[in-house]
This record gives structure tokens, sequence and C-alpha cells, in this order.
């Protein structure tokens, strides 16, 4: 996971969520790292496997830091599906951190999550209708826990509409593109490409991916993963400019 400065930016606002248990907004462009950054807070890679029908095997072993539910709704997703889901995330999650079955049992709530649960992020809020946003904040009522939604530019608007959810929105966080400056370091810690800022070749091949995708992260990951599969073609052994352009040429890359 490469550490940029929109990253470290939501962890202090997902921390800030998480401690003072109010409603929080992310929204930014598509392809910024708006997921991965959500995902990598939670662990999910590592907690969401724990979470099936054999969650009791692993009572007690959860580490410190896995304290949020990462839960993206399903595009059909009704209130009465997004109910379930998340009563039968939390109740696992509980049932992951707690010590023992007492403690499993301690602050739990009949329609939200236990004490266990501090933070629960929705991504592709966007895609939710009013009824499933309203089931959110009903979990978000009946719980003591932080909640973030995650969406594009707009969602922001949308939810204005919305009084009694809007109400409760105690922090907003919009997710940047990378700066040419932070997109350079962020290149420079793949010393498998291979290119170097402090070398004019480097520099201007750098100058070039910037300027092609504008320092969105989904659309750098998908032109340089083109441009290594073109040196592999020719054996050439730098990814240049021309090889850049001939990646750019390959993709089909929309405004961000």
């Amino acid at each position: 996971m490469v550490s940029t400065v929109e990253h470290r930016r939501f962890g202090e606002f997902a921390d800030a969520v998480r401690a003072d248990r109010y409603i929080g907004l992310c929204y930014g462009p598509p392809g910024v790292g708006k997921t991965i950054s959500a995902r990598s807070y939670a662990d999910w890679h590592h907690v969401r496997p724990l979470l099936g029908h054999d969650t009791w095997l692993h009572q007690g072993t959860a580490r410190p830091d896995w304290h949020t539910i990462f839960y993206t709704p399903l595009v059909c997703a009704s209130p009465v599906r997004i109910h379930k889901d998340l009563n039968t995330l939390a109740t696992r999650h509980a049932l992951l951190r707690a010590e023992s079955v007492i403690d499993f049992g301690t602050g739990r709530q009949p329609h939200g999550a236990s004490v266990h649960t501090e933070l629960l992020v929705v991504d592709e809020a966007d895609r939710l209708a009013y009824r499933a946003l309203e089931q959110v904040r009903d979990f978000y009522d009946r719980s003591h826990l932080g909640l973030i939604l995650v969406g594009v530019p707009g969602l922001e608007k949308r939810l204005a509409r919305y009084p009694q959810l809007y109400s409760r929105i105690g922090f907003v966080h919009h997710y940047f593109n990378l700066s040419p400056t932070e997109l350079a370091r962020v290149i420079a810690d793949w010393p498998h490409l291979g290119l170097d800022a402090t070398d004019p070749a480097g520099a201007e091949t750098n100058a070039a991916i910037t300027r092609t995708t504008g320092g969105n992260f989904r659309l750098v990951t998908r032109l340089l993963a083109q441009a290594q599969r073109i040196t592999a073609i020719n054996n050439l052994d730098l990814i240049t400019v021309e090889v850049i352009d001939a990646a750019r040429d390959a993709l089909v890359i929309g405004n961000a």
C-alpha cells in the first residue's frame, strides 16, 4: 500500500469520525483511491475472511486496529437487505473482537451494532435510494459507532435534501487527485519501473504520466501496467515518453 497525502488525510478523518461517533462524508472523483484507503483503514483484507459462518473459531483473536466494518451495498439493495447485511456483519465482527461469550453479549443491540464495532464505512453510498439511506441512518442511530458515507462529488448536495441524515454529518472530507509532486513520489516508490525523477529522461516521462492521468490513481496504475506490457513486447529497458503515449492510445481514458 502506497501511503500518499490523501491516504493519510483519510486516516485522520476516519479517526475523528470514529472517536466522536459522528457521521462523516467522504467524496471525490472515481479512481482517486477512496475505496483503497477505506479498506486499508479497516484492514478489510484480513478481517473480511474471518467474518464467515465459523467466526466463533476466531473469537478473541482480533487486533486493536480491527475496529471498523467496511460495507458495499448491492446496486439493487433494499432497506431489508441492508438491515440484514449490516446486522450480520456487526454480529460477526463483535464475535471476532469479543474476548468471551459474556463479553460478546455486552452492549449488544437488537437492531444495531454492539460496542465492539466503532466505525461503519459504506462505500458507493451514492447508489443508495432514499429509503436505503434512511435504513443506514437508522442502523447508525441504534448503534454507538461512527459512520462514513463514501461516494462521488454530488453526494454531498444530494444528502442536503434529507435533513434527518444531513443534520448528523459532523465531518466532510474531499478526496483529491495526486499532485504532480506526490505522483512523482508514488512512482519513485515503484522501483521496478526504473523511473528516476532526478534524471532528465525520467522527469520527462513522469511529466507525460501526469499529463495523461491528471494524478488519478486508478488511471496511473492502468497506464503503467499497459506501459510495462509494451516495454516487454518490444524488449525495451525503460519506460519512455513514447511508451507512455502508446499506452495512452491503447486505453479508454475518460474524465476522472
